[in-house]
């Protein structure tokens, strides 16, 4: 085919790109789960099914036909069953509960039944149940009361936290003729005297944490756990270690003045616990010297181990295995796996650069593993120990698609910057491009330079290629892989810091004579969303901005946000102490000076950035009559799990741009 004949990837190609997640590999190393997430255009939905790799056959096939959501595929200590969690309707609420399959795709079965559904689970090591983390039930008291005067919530005193439950297969199950039956009667135990008569019972009550993540010794005899006060956002940084002694019932906290994230595991043995941990401070980025690492505790002698001591980013521990602790961290656009030994090594398990690996799992024996990685300019596939096993780059076959690259500059300050640069197959160096700027949420997160669809899913990148403009996304102060420092650099510069890494990466293209600076936009969500809210107010140097689920003023945010603490860690205090910070960083203030066409996208129940910020600063623009549309993606929060919303948001930002800043015609924004 003539390159003049192939196109770039429509909006909806972009969004039926498949998306690979959860890969887990069976401990004898011969396969290998995974969750495809797909859309289906018919019923507006996205579907997730497991699919099965058999290396002894070389191929894959899907695990369940059912029209139904599947996720977390997680084999059995014996290899031969799989186990995973499926939405099951109750009434009008859909909920995850565990099923378990054997490997050749029969005898599926539902364990679990929990009313408020089930968020993580694990094999019991032996395969003989599972440790399970569920909502707390509702306590007689709230339905009594209930009765009596009505619904209401007491604010930051009533809450269901997650507790940890197990629930034996042999009492959930009977086996006849090869096939697994549900139980008629579904009891959760309470207590100790209750667990004869019930298939699960709980381990936790669930009255003073709410636990995120857990981990069982290869034994069985222990759980460990990281635990907050309550499931609010703002506990995050005072979670605790808890040890459970399962046989006697024995909680032990381990106090820490640490801020505890990330994952748990115990060690082979069970005497050893790794997480990832980081110095728990007020003015988190102005005095954190380290950014969160591992920290390994000793169950016997109490003794805290900082392993590695010259990672200068978040190191996750995924699994101790027999010949160390997997580990996986950021640098800069790379994510890289590695084993830990027990003398602070790492063997590099992949390539450090030009290497995005999101999903890992290894055997307890440390011999095999599996991975989904992608490379520059490439979408993600799954890996079995370095062999790829899937091909969905095919779909790329016989279309064009951009240049990714990484370029870098120096803001004014010095900093050195750095951003993923997509241009077209036929770029022309000599040519001034119109120029669209795309910035991350986060902000502690990143762009990187591989195949556009894998991460956005609002912005068609694509499209704007085939359109005739170049697109950078910058990967500005704050962003994470770049270290400790970069991360500090944004603390009490939001904003005004973001402004600068973002026009000093315009100006560095200016410059280099590649792009016209009279044709430049910008666009972003979250984090992003509030950059460019930012740039619409502040500065004039833009043709066009798209403000996605964006900030509009700290002082409305703090107030209606779930995550207080995320302000205060940037801005250093609350507004009642500090509202000059408040009022210096908020797009709000610069309000009268604002000239810039500038596109609103909200989700209506966006509970990170509630939906008023983008009224306030919709009003604001209308009121100094400058050009501007506000949509409202109705039943939305942060993003859609319907791909004709993306579709509709894709499309407007791509209307939008190429109006006001290539002249096309856009008679009507609200008609697609």
């Amino acid at each position: 085919m003539n390159i003049n004949e192939k196109k770039y990837l429509s909006i909806e190609e972009i969004i039926s790109l498949p998306t690979l997640t959860d890969t887990n590999i069976s401990d004898d190393g011969k396969n290998v789960a995974f969750v495809k997430k797909t859309a289906n255009w018919k019923d507006n939905k996205y579907m997730n099914q497991i699919w099965i790799y058999e290396k002894d056959k070389g191929q894959s096939y899907q695990l369940s036909n059912r029209d139904i959501d599947c996720t977390y595929p997680l084999w059995s200590p014996d290899s031969k069953h799989i186990a995973y969690l499926s939405t099951v309707c109750d009434g009008d609420k859909k909920k995850n509960q565990i099923f378990v399959k054997s490997k050749d795709g029969y005898s599926e079965v539902q364990i679990t039944d929990e009313k408020e559904g089930i968020s993580k689970f694990k094999w019991e090591p032996t395969g003989k149940g599972f440790y399970y983390v569920a909502q707390s039930k509702e306590s007689e008291e709230i339905k009594k009361r209930r009765e009596i005067y009505g619904e209401f919530h007491h604010i930051g005193k009533e809450y269901q936290n997650n507790c940890l439950y197990y629930i034996e297969i042999e009492k959930c199950i009977k086996k006849s003729n090869d096939k697994y039956e549900c139980p008629e009667y579904y009891g959760i135990a309470e207590n100790e005297n209750e667990k004869e008569n019930s298939v699960a019972y709980k381990l936790t009550d669930g009255k003073n944490f709410h636990i995120h993540e857990f981990d069982i010794s290869n034994d069985g005899k222990k759980v460990v756990f990281i635990a907050t006060p309550s499931p609010e956002r703002g506990n995050y940084q005072n979670g605790d270690l808890y040890i459970l002694d399962i046989k006697v019932g024995k909680l032990q906290k381990i106090n820490s003045n640490k801020l505890l994230g990330g994952s748990v595991c115990f060690s082979p043995h069970g005497t050893k616990i790794c997480y990832t941990t980081s110095i728990r401070e007020k003015e988190y980025y102005k005095k954190h010297i380290k950014d969160s690492t591992l920290e390994i505790y000793d169950i016997n002698s109490g003794e805290l181990i900082q392993p590695l001591t010259d990672f200068d980013s978040t190191v996750i521990p995924i699994r101790w295995t027999s010949k160390g602790i997997l580990i996986r961290w950021q640098n800069k656009t790379n994510y890289i796996i590695g084993l830990l030994s027990d003398d602070g090594n790492v063997d590099m398990l992949s390539e450090k650069i030009d290497c995005c690996i999101i999903d890992v799992s290894i055997t307890k024996d440390g011999n095999h593993i599996s991975y989904n990685k992608a490379i520059s300019n490439e979408t993600f596939e799954v890996y079995l120990d370095d062999k790829k096993i899937t091909n969905e780059n095919s779909i790329l076959k016989g279309k064009l698609k951009s240049n990714r690259e990484i370029i870098s500059w120096k803001n004014s300050d010095g900093l050195e910057i750095e951003g993923v640069l997509s241009i077209p197959i036929e770029f022309d160096s000599n040519k001034k491009y119109p120029l669209l700027v795309v910035i991350h949420g986060g902000p502690k997160s990143a762009s990187f330079p591989i195949s556009s669809g894998c991460f956005n899913e609002k912005y068609p990148i694509e499209q704007f290629i085939e359109k005739g403009f170049i697109v950078l996304e910058p990967n500005y102060r704050g962003s994470s892989g770049y270290g400790n420092e970069f991360l500090k650099a944004n603390y009490r510069k939001l904003g005004i810091g973001d402004y600068e890494d973002v026009i000093s990466g315009v100006d560095t293209l200016v410059d280099k004579g590649i792009v016209n600076k009279d044709r430049v936009g910008v666009m972003g969500w979250s984090q992003g969303g509030y950059i460019s809210a930012f740039c619409s107010t502040y500065s004039d140097r833009f043709k066009a901005i798209s403000v996605g689920g964006g900030i509009s003023d700290w002082i409305t945010y703090y107030v209606n946000t779930n995550i207080h603490q995320f302000i205060r860690m940037y801005l250093g205090d609350n507004p009642w102490n500090d509202s000059e910070i408040y009022a210096k960083t908020s797009p709000i203030t610069y309000i009268k000076s604002a000239c810039t066409p500038t596109l609103i996208q909200h989700g209506e129940k966006d509970a990170g950035v509630p939906i008023i910020n983008a009224y306030e600063l919709y009003q604001g623009l209308k009121d100094m009559e400058v050009d501007t549309e506000l949509v409202i993606f109705k039943g939305m929060g942060y993003s859609s799990n319907k791909p004709g919303i993306n579709r509709a948001i894709m499309k407007q930002n791509l209307m939008w741009f190429s109006h006001y800043i290539l002249g096309e015609s856009m008679k009507d924004f609200r008609v697609l």
